[in-house]
């Protein structure tokens, strides 16, 4: 009965079963129990076991089935002289971590973030959002975080994740030297930043950051001065547009006045055409408001084209090629008859040298009219 009884208290399976994702150690209960030799350990998938003697950290085991022996205990078989191997119950604490990542841990600044902005001068921001973090060095960890007690939750570290996370936060802001309007249109990249600001402080603890994910809130008054920003900017593209149409709506106005005029003299289409140009040098008023000083200028003075160069001939003289001859002169040699309209000629275009009475703007010099009849009265009839 005694042996029986003594047996009852060596603990012979461990082993955590708990499931919870929001507990990251466990201490298991050993309590006046003792470890027997050949005691089976069960580690699961997300799961590490540390021994831990008089507050020394001993051997450690990631997940695997094992039964504890000298061999692999090497270090708590130091720890307690155990030189040949041991064959009685040892006394050990046994704590399981929790390696899975821990998602949906949410972090916030208490007091706000104060920044230097080049727009808004001193801005006080306010940051938060969620991050995932997971033990990673058990050693660190256990020594930093678990020290004695027996159960170590999600809620215990909250307050570390938050702090920590808010320091880093804090120095990145100094170090890019970015304004409230960059935190707030790179919140996706700054988050990477974040983390790798972070990451190296959480270490400290053996937690590791996987990922963070920022949102910067700005003050109330900051917001509503962008929100204004983007209204004014709204009112005067709107304005911008009335001008416009109302220039374009004193164009058809001239427009259709001049037409009424041409084919009115004198009548009310001439008040339609003052009306219309008076409202046309209002609209170039309000467009020169709008455009700015440069486009107050009056227009400058527009040279008029060159006028047409009139076309000349080269005139066949006795099998010389004589001129070129302007119209006039043309006119005057063919009333000297030394132009007729079997006389060659030549100008730039045309194909070869052409006969002038075929020639289109020379034939009407070759057109004689019929002479007159002759001015007396009618011959009296035969009787």
């Amino acid at each position: 009965m005694v042996f029986k009884k003594f047996t009852s208290q060596l603990v012979d399976i461990i082993e955590w079963l708990d499931d919870s994702r929001t507990t990251l150690a466990w201490r298991f209960p050993r309590y006046h129990n003792e470890i027997k030799n050949g005691a089976e350990l069960i580690v699961r998938e997300g799961q590490r076991a540390v021994f831990v003697y008089r507050g020394q950290l001993a051997d450690e085991f990631g997940p695997g089935h094992y039964r504890l022996t000298s061999e692999n205990l090497p270090v708590l078989s130091t720890l307690q002289g155990w030189k040949h191997g041991f064959n009685s119950p040892f006394r050990s604490e046994v704590y399981f971590l929790n390696t899975r990542p821990v998602t949906e841990l949410r972090w916030g600044t208490a007091n706000p973030v104060t920044i230097r902005d080049p727009d808004f001068k001193m801005v006080q921001v306010r940051a938060n959002g969620m991050c995932v973090i997971r033990v990673d060095d058990a050693a660190v960890f256990l020594r930093e975080v678990i020290g004695t007690d027996s159960n170590v939750d999600l809620d215990e570290v909250q307050e570390l994740v938050r702090r920590t996370i808010t320091l880093a936060f804090s120095d990145m802001v100094l170090q890019t030297g970015l304004g409230v309007l960059d935190l707030q249109g790179r919140q996706v990249e700054l988050s990477e930043q974040l983390k790798d600001f972070a990451d190296p402080r959480m270490r400290e603890y053996g937690l590791k950051v996987q990922s963070i994910m920022l949102n910067v809130t700005l003050p109330q008054e900051i917001t509503d001065a962008i929100t204004r920003g983007v209204a004014r900017g709204v009112e005067e593209q709107g304005f911008l547009d009335q001008v416009t149409d109302m220039q374009r709506y004193q164009q058809g106005r001239l427009g259709d006045a001049m037409v009424a005029g041409a084919q009115n003299p004198g009548g009310s289409s001439v008040g339609d055409f003052l009306g219309a140009g008076m409202g046309m040098a209002m609209g170039q008023q309000m467009g020169g408001m709008v455009a700015g000083p440069q486009a107050q200028q009056p227009p400058q003075p527009v040279a008029p084209p060159p006028m047409p160069t009139a076309v000349q001939y080269h005139v066949d003289q006795g099998g010389q090629a004589a001129g070129p001859f302007a119209m006039p002169q043309l006119q005057s040699m063919v009333a000297a008859g030394r132009l007729t309209a079997q006389t060659v000629v030549w100008t730039q275009g045309m194909a070869g040298w052409t006969p002038a009475g075929r020639v289109p703007e020379l034939a009407a010099l070759f057109d004689v009219p019929p002479p007159l009849p002759p001015q007396g009265p009618p011959p009296m009839p035969q009787s």
